[in-house]
């Protein structure tokens, strides 16, 4: 299956082996604008509760290890622990960008009361809300649309696709021009153009990660995700 990756020019000071700045189409900025529709919750589920700077991973553990004898009859663990994406311009899929598939099929379960048609859970033997106290394990058939509706959504996004965008290290975002270009070749004060150096890298689901766990941690966003050295064996 051929690749959706994403991809977007970087402009390297290869002197200083920093990125200056990035030429990114609009559906590179849909995807950085899109990590500002994230829950909390979903990024701790995406990076790991390890890779979270501060104390976030230990409340997404918390509730994790939470036995549900203390979890409120009427209260969803899964509201916390896979939150749903709320802007709906962000598109049905998390970083619009294609998600390595597990191979595995997910399984969708109902009680067993026929008259309950309004609950479904992904997690075989969870209590249903419908008040009859019935587990919820009649695994339901679950048919994949054609993916025609998801991609009228996907190609409306945040921004229009007329301009090509700046993208700065620390992940400020601007409409590009070549005046604007010039004024940011002047800003980083560049005296030897001969050390820059153009790099087209792919932005693919793993890259995505990446730039979202550096961005919250680091203001050199493109710098750590594309120019980081190799981890030695």
């Amino acid at each position: 299956m051929a690749s959706t990756a994403l991809s977007m020019k970087l402009l390297i000071d290869t002197k200083a082996q920093r990125v200056l700045f990035a030429e990114a189409s609009k559906d590179v900025v849909d995807f950085l604008f899109s990590l500002l529709s994230l829950p909390v919750g979903t990024a701790v589920k995406l990076l790991g509760k390890e890779a979270m700077v501060g104390c976030v991973g230990n409340l997404y553990g918390s509730v994790e290890k939470l036995d549900s004898t203390y979890v409120q009859p009427d209260a969803a663990k899964d509201a916390l622990l896979h939150p749903a994406v709320l802007s709906p311009a962000a598109g049905t899929k998390m970083f619009r960008l294609t998600q390595p598939s597990s191979g595995q099929s997910k399984g969708f379960f109902k009680c067993s009361y026929s008259g309950c048609t309004s609950y479904v859970t992904d997690t075989s033997g969870t209590m249903c809300q419908c008040g009859r106290g019935c587990s919820m394990t009649t695994a339901m058939h679950f048919i994949p649309g054609n993916g025609k509706v998801a991609a009228s959504v996907g190609t409306k996004g945040f921004v229009q696709g007329i301009v090509t965008y700046t993208v700065m290290d620390d992940l400020a975002v601007t409409p590009m021009s070549s005046i604007s270009s010039i004024t940011l070749l002047n800003t980083f004060a560049v005296k030897d153009l001969s050390a820059l150096q153009e790099k087209t890298v792919q932005l693919g689901y793993d890259e995505g990660l990446e730039i979202l766990k550096a961005s919250l941690q680091s203001k050199t966003v493109l710098t750590d995700v594309f120019l980081k050295a190799p981890s030695s064996a």
